[in-house]
Protein backbone atom coordinates (compact mmCIF):
# COMPACT_ATOMS: atom_id res chain seq x y z
CA UNK A 1 0.00 0.00 0.00
CA UNK A 2 1.09 3.48 -0.63
CA UNK A 3 1.86 6.05 2.03
CA UNK A 4 -0.74 8.27 3.41
CA UNK A 5 -1.59 11.41 1.45
CA UNK A 6 -1.09 13.95 4.30
CA UNK A 7 -3.17 17.57 4.10
CA UNK A 8 -2.42 20.25 6.17
CA UNK A 9 -5.43 23.01 7.09
CA UNK A 10 -3.87 26.11 9.19
CA UNK A 11 -5.76 29.32 10.34
CA UNK A 12 -6.80 30.72 13.83
CA UNK A 13 -9.10 29.44 16.18
CA UNK A 14 -12.91 29.52 14.71
CA UNK A 15 -11.32 30.20 10.32
CA UNK A 16 -13.71 27.38 9.14
CA UNK A 17 -10.86 24.40 9.18
CA UNK A 18 -13.69 21.76 10.47
CA UNK A 19 -16.12 22.98 7.84
CA UNK A 20 -14.02 22.70 4.59
CA UNK A 21 -12.53 19.06 6.33
CA UNK A 22 -16.13 18.13 6.88
CA UNK A 23 -16.84 17.83 2.59
CA UNK A 24 -13.59 16.57 1.95
CA UNK A 25 -14.50 13.81 4.55
CA UNK A 26 -17.99 13.01 3.19
CA UNK A 27 -16.47 12.71 -0.21
CA UNK A 28 -13.32 10.31 0.55
CA UNK A 29 -14.97 8.74 2.67
CA UNK A 30 -14.68 8.15 6.82
CA UNK A 31 -13.38 4.73 6.08
CA UNK A 32 -10.20 6.47 4.25
CA UNK A 33 -9.66 9.25 5.88
CA UNK A 34 -8.15 9.64 9.69
CA UNK A 35 -8.05 13.28 10.81
CA UNK A 36 -6.94 14.96 14.14
CA UNK A 37 -6.41 18.67 15.18
CA UNK A 38 -3.31 19.87 16.53
CA UNK A 39 -4.68 20.91 19.54
CA UNK A 40 -4.38 17.50 20.96
CA UNK A 41 -0.42 18.93 21.05
CA UNK A 42 -0.96 21.96 23.90
CA UNK A 43 1.54 21.90 26.32
CA UNK A 44 -0.27 23.31 29.34
CA UNK A 45 -3.92 22.96 29.88
CA UNK A 46 -6.13 25.77 30.28
CA UNK A 47 -5.83 26.30 33.86
CA UNK A 48 -1.75 26.22 33.25
CA UNK A 49 -2.06 28.52 30.57
CA UNK A 50 -3.99 31.08 32.59
CA UNK A 51 -1.45 31.05 35.43
CA UNK A 52 1.41 31.13 33.02
CA UNK A 53 -0.32 33.94 30.90
CA UNK A 54 -0.11 32.23 27.95
CA UNK A 55 -2.18 31.31 24.52
CA UNK A 56 -2.43 28.79 22.76
CA UNK A 57 -1.13 30.21 19.43
CA UNK A 58 2.35 30.29 20.97
CA UNK A 59 4.48 27.85 19.85
CA UNK A 60 5.84 26.89 24.01
CA UNK A 61 3.10 26.92 24.36
CA UNK A 62 2.74 23.54 22.35
CA UNK A 63 5.09 20.11 22.12
CA UNK A 64 5.53 20.91 18.39
CA UNK A 65 8.79 18.58 18.08
CA UNK A 66 6.42 15.97 19.21
CA UNK A 67 3.81 16.74 16.49
CA UNK A 68 6.99 17.17 14.00
CA UNK A 69 7.72 13.85 15.20
CA UNK A 70 3.96 11.76 14.75
CA UNK A 71 3.76 13.58 11.38
CA UNK A 72 7.07 11.70 10.04
CA UNK A 73 5.38 8.55 11.89
CA UNK A 74 2.03 8.58 9.91
CA UNK A 75 3.91 9.43 6.55
CA UNK A 76 5.70 6.42 7.09
CA UNK A 77 2.44 4.37 7.44
CA UNK A 78 3.52 3.97 10.99
CA UNK A 79 0.91 4.13 13.93
CA UNK A 80 1.52 6.89 17.09
CA UNK A 81 -0.34 7.41 20.56
CA UNK A 82 -1.76 10.78 20.34
CA UNK A 83 -2.39 13.10 23.09
CA UNK A 84 -5.81 14.33 23.38
CA UNK A 85 -7.47 18.19 24.50
CA UNK A 86 -10.46 18.08 25.72
CA UNK A 87 -12.04 21.60 24.57
CA UNK A 88 -15.45 20.57 26.96
CA UNK A 89 -13.55 21.51 30.02
CA UNK A 90 -9.94 22.45 28.94
CA UNK A 91 -8.10 19.20 29.96
CA UNK A 92 -6.12 16.43 28.66
CA UNK A 93 -7.77 12.92 28.09
CA UNK A 94 -5.97 9.34 27.72
CA UNK A 95 -3.98 9.37 24.80
CA UNK A 96 -5.72 7.84 21.39
CA UNK A 97 -3.75 4.47 19.48
CA UNK A 98 -3.85 6.27 15.85
CA UNK A 99 -3.48 4.33 12.46
CA UNK A 100 -2.86 6.04 9.36
CA UNK A 101 -5.19 5.72 6.43
CA UNK A 102 -5.11 6.24 3.06
CA UNK A 103 -5.83 10.45 3.84
CA UNK A 104 -4.46 12.44 6.93
CA UNK A 105 -6.08 15.30 7.30
CA UNK A 106 -4.35 17.62 10.50
CA UNK A 107 -6.16 20.95 10.98
CA UNK A 108 -4.30 23.34 13.58
CA UNK A 109 -3.28 26.32 14.48
CA UNK A 110 1.11 26.13 14.06
CA UNK A 111 1.29 23.38 11.37
CA UNK A 112 3.46 25.33 8.68
CA UNK A 113 5.21 27.07 11.61
CA UNK A 114 8.70 25.50 10.53
CA UNK A 115 10.38 22.97 8.05
CA UNK A 116 9.82 20.46 10.38
CA UNK A 117 6.42 20.73 10.88
CA UNK A 118 5.54 21.64 6.88
CA UNK A 119 7.67 19.19 5.14
CA UNK A 120 5.70 15.96 5.61
CA UNK A 121 2.06 17.50 4.26
CA UNK A 122 1.43 17.01 0.83
CA UNK A 123 -0.62 19.83 0.66
CA UNK A 124 -0.68 23.14 2.94
CA UNK A 125 -4.10 25.19 3.15
CA UNK A 126 -4.25 28.16 4.89
CA UNK A 127 -7.48 29.82 5.25
CA UNK A 128 -7.47 33.29 6.07
CA UNK A 129 -10.86 35.24 6.53
CA UNK A 130 -10.74 38.97 7.27
CA UNK A 131 -10.83 39.36 11.08
CA UNK A 132 -13.95 40.70 11.72
CA UNK A 133 -15.69 37.67 9.34
CA UNK A 134 -13.54 35.10 11.73
CA UNK A 135 -14.45 36.95 15.19
CA UNK A 136 -18.00 36.77 14.35
CA UNK A 137 -17.50 32.57 13.45
CA UNK A 138 -15.64 32.28 16.54
CA UNK A 139 -17.80 34.26 19.12
CA UNK A 140 -21.04 31.89 17.02
CA UNK A 141 -19.10 28.81 18.23
CA UNK A 142 -17.81 29.25 21.39
CA UNK A 143 -20.80 30.49 22.53
CA UNK A 144 -23.26 27.91 20.98
CA UNK A 145 -20.90 24.93 21.08
CA UNK A 146 -18.12 25.41 24.23
CA UNK A 147 -20.44 27.52 26.90
CA UNK A 148 -18.05 30.76 26.82
CA UNK A 149 -20.63 34.18 26.72
CA UNK A 150 -19.62 36.95 24.37
CA UNK A 151 -17.84 38.98 26.25
CA UNK A 152 -15.15 36.28 27.43
CA UNK A 153 -14.58 35.42 23.43
CA UNK A 154 -13.97 38.73 22.75
CA UNK A 155 -11.96 39.36 25.23
CA UNK A 156 -9.92 35.95 24.77
CA UNK A 157 -9.67 37.20 21.09
CA UNK A 158 -7.99 40.87 21.91
CA UNK A 159 -5.53 38.71 24.19
CA UNK A 160 -4.94 36.10 21.41
CA UNK A 161 -4.13 38.77 18.65
CA UNK A 162 -0.27 39.52 19.25
CA UNK A 163 0.68 36.45 19.05
CA UNK A 164 -1.97 35.37 15.82
CA UNK A 165 -0.17 38.65 14.20
CA UNK A 166 3.30 36.95 15.38
CA UNK A 167 2.91 33.15 14.78
CA UNK A 168 -0.22 32.52 13.17
CA UNK A 169 -0.76 34.68 9.91
CA UNK A 170 2.98 34.64 8.63
CA UNK A 171 2.05 30.80 7.76
CA UNK A 172 -0.14 31.53 5.10
CA UNK A 173 3.05 32.16 3.06
CA UNK A 174 3.99 28.09 3.26
CA UNK A 175 0.63 27.36 1.92
CA UNK A 176 -0.32 25.84 -1.07
CA UNK A 177 -3.64 27.00 -1.59
CA UNK A 178 -4.66 30.39 0.32
CA UNK A 179 -8.52 30.61 0.97
CA UNK A 180 -10.02 33.53 2.27
CA UNK A 181 -14.27 33.95 2.57
CA UNK A 182 -15.48 37.31 1.79
CA UNK A 183 -17.84 39.54 4.23
CA UNK A 184 -21.28 39.76 2.84
CA UNK A 185 -22.11 43.12 0.85
CA UNK A 186 -25.00 45.26 1.41
CA UNK A 187 -27.91 42.51 -0.13
CA UNK A 188 -25.76 39.37 -0.23
CA UNK A 189 -27.11 36.38 1.40
CA UNK A 190 -25.01 35.96 4.15
CA UNK A 191 -25.06 31.92 3.50
CA UNK A 192 -23.13 32.57 0.28
CA UNK A 193 -20.07 34.41 0.50
CA UNK A 194 -17.60 35.16 -1.95
CA UNK A 195 -14.20 33.41 -1.97
CA UNK A 196 -10.55 34.84 -2.47
CA UNK A 197 -8.37 31.44 -3.57
CA UNK A 198 -4.82 32.25 -4.43
CA UNK A 199 -3.37 28.81 -6.07
CA UNK A 200 0.76 28.98 -5.31
CA UNK A 201 2.66 27.55 -8.57
CA UNK A 202 4.22 24.95 -5.46
CA UNK A 203 1.14 22.62 -6.72
CA UNK A 204 -0.06 21.99 -10.19
CA UNK A 205 -3.75 23.39 -10.41
CA UNK A 206 -6.52 22.81 -12.91
CA UNK A 207 -6.57 24.79 -16.12
CA UNK A 208 -9.18 27.33 -15.60
CA UNK A 209 -8.54 28.91 -18.59
CA UNK A 210 -11.67 27.05 -20.99
CA UNK A 211 -14.21 28.13 -18.23
CA UNK A 212 -13.16 31.76 -18.10
CA UNK A 213 -13.12 31.89 -22.03
CA UNK A 214 -16.33 33.74 -22.16
CA UNK A 215 -15.45 36.57 -20.21
CA UNK A 216 -16.16 37.36 -16.36
CA UNK A 217 -19.22 39.03 -16.39
CA UNK A 218 -20.68 36.67 -13.41
CA UNK A 219 -18.03 37.36 -11.23
CA UNK A 220 -15.90 34.72 -11.38
CA UNK A 221 -12.29 36.54 -12.08
CA UNK A 222 -8.98 34.45 -12.45
CA UNK A 223 -5.82 36.80 -12.10
CA UNK A 224 -2.17 35.49 -12.36
CA UNK A 225 0.59 36.74 -9.80
CA UNK A 226 3.92 35.94 -9.55
CA UNK A 227 3.97 32.62 -8.61
CA UNK A 228 0.56 31.58 -8.44
CA UNK A 229 -3.03 32.53 -9.69
CA UNK A 230 -5.83 34.08 -8.19
CA UNK A 231 -9.38 32.71 -8.72
CA UNK A 232 -12.22 34.83 -7.25
CA UNK A 233 -15.35 33.09 -6.68
CA UNK A 234 -18.55 34.92 -6.26
CA UNK A 235 -20.86 33.65 -3.31
CA UNK A 236 -24.28 33.94 -5.56
CA UNK A 237 -22.27 32.03 -8.46
CA UNK A 238 -25.17 30.00 -10.39
CA UNK A 239 -25.33 26.29 -9.54
CA UNK A 240 -24.98 25.89 -13.38
CA UNK A 241 -22.03 27.62 -13.62
CA UNK A 242 -20.35 26.25 -10.24
CA UNK A 243 -21.67 22.68 -11.35
CA UNK A 244 -19.55 23.35 -14.74
CA UNK A 245 -16.07 23.90 -12.80
CA UNK A 246 -17.03 21.04 -10.61
CA UNK A 247 -17.51 18.71 -13.41
CA UNK A 248 -14.46 20.13 -15.82
CA UNK A 249 -12.16 18.99 -12.77
CA UNK A 250 -13.92 15.92 -12.24
CA UNK A 251 -13.44 15.26 -16.26
CA UNK A 252 -9.46 15.40 -15.21
CA UNK A 253 -10.59 12.33 -11.97
CA UNK A 254 -12.33 10.41 -14.29
CA UNK A 255 -11.11 7.36 -12.79
CA UNK A 256 -12.69 8.78 -8.96
CA UNK A 257 -15.90 9.18 -10.56
CA UNK A 258 -17.57 6.78 -7.68
CA UNK A 259 -16.60 9.96 -5.28
CA UNK A 260 -19.11 12.19 -6.77
CA UNK A 261 -22.32 10.53 -5.13
CA UNK A 262 -21.87 12.79 -2.33
CA UNK A 263 -22.13 16.54 -2.18
CA UNK A 264 -19.67 19.29 -1.81
CA UNK A 265 -20.22 23.08 -0.38
CA UNK A 266 -22.71 21.68 2.17
CA UNK A 267 -22.63 23.10 6.08
CA UNK A 268 -24.82 23.67 9.21
CA UNK A 269 -25.83 26.69 10.91
CA UNK A 270 -27.04 25.64 13.97
CA UNK A 271 -29.11 22.12 13.12
CA UNK A 272 -30.58 23.33 9.21
CA UNK A 273 -28.47 22.33 6.63
CA UNK A 274 -27.13 24.95 3.86
CA UNK A 275 -24.97 24.77 0.57
CA UNK A 276 -22.58 27.25 -0.42
CA UNK A 277 -21.47 26.85 -4.24
CA UNK A 278 -18.13 28.82 -3.32
CA UNK A 279 -17.69 26.83 -0.68
CA UNK A 280 -18.31 23.65 -2.67
CA UNK A 281 -15.69 25.25 -5.65
CA UNK A 282 -13.12 25.30 -2.54
CA UNK A 283 -13.42 22.00 -1.45
CA UNK A 284 -13.28 20.44 -4.81
CA UNK A 285 -9.44 22.10 -5.35
CA UNK A 286 -8.73 20.46 -2.12
CA UNK A 287 -9.62 17.62 -3.20
CA UNK A 288 -8.36 17.51 -6.73
CA UNK A 289 -4.83 17.92 -5.28
CA UNK A 290 -5.50 14.98 -2.34
CA UNK A 291 -6.58 12.54 -5.62
CA UNK A 292 -3.64 13.60 -7.68
CA UNK A 293 -1.23 13.00 -4.61
CA UNK A 294 -2.60 10.14 -4.08
CA UNK A 295 -1.75 8.80 -7.81
CA UNK A 296 1.80 10.10 -7.54
CA UNK A 297 2.47 8.17 -4.98
CA UNK A 298 0.73 5.23 -6.22
CA UNK A 299 2.64 5.19 -9.31
CA UNK A 300 6.00 5.65 -8.02
CA UNK A 301 6.87 9.46 -7.47
CA UNK A 302 8.16 10.91 -4.55
CA UNK A 303 5.73 13.98 -4.97
CA UNK A 304 3.53 15.86 -7.31
CA UNK A 305 5.10 18.93 -5.73
CA UNK A 306 6.42 21.45 -8.55
CA UNK A 307 4.55 19.58 -11.42
CA UNK A 308 3.49 21.74 -14.15
CA UNK A 309 -0.29 21.31 -15.30
CA UNK A 310 0.43 19.41 -18.04
CA UNK A 311 2.81 17.09 -16.55
CA UNK A 312 -0.13 16.61 -13.81
CA UNK A 313 -2.73 15.95 -16.67
CA UNK A 314 -0.36 13.43 -18.48
CA UNK A 315 -0.08 11.25 -14.70
CA UNK A 316 -3.80 11.39 -14.01
CA UNK A 317 -4.82 9.82 -18.01
CA UNK A 318 -2.41 7.59 -17.91
CA UNK A 319 -3.63 3.93 -17.30
CA UNK A 320 -2.08 3.52 -14.03
CA UNK A 321 -4.47 6.52 -12.53
CA UNK A 322 -7.36 3.66 -12.98
CA UNK A 323 -5.63 1.79 -9.74
CA UNK A 324 -4.76 4.43 -7.55
CA UNK A 325 -7.67 4.79 -5.66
Amino acid sequence: MPRPIMLGIVGDSGCGKTTITRGLVRVLGDEWVTGFCTDDYHRYDRKQRAERAITPLHPDCNHLDILAQHLGHLRRKEAILKPTYQHGDGTFGPPDYLEPTRFMIVEGLLSFYSPELRDPFDVRVYLAPPEDLRRQWKVHRDCTRRGYSTDQVLAELDRREPDSESFIRPQRHHADIVVSFQPAREGQDPNKLDAKVTLRDSLPHPDFSGLLADGSEDGLILTEKPGAEELYVPGEISDERAGAIEEMIWSKLHFAGELKKEKLGEYTVGTDLHRSNSLAIVQMLILYQLIAARVGIATGQSSVRGWDKSAMDELLGSEESATAM
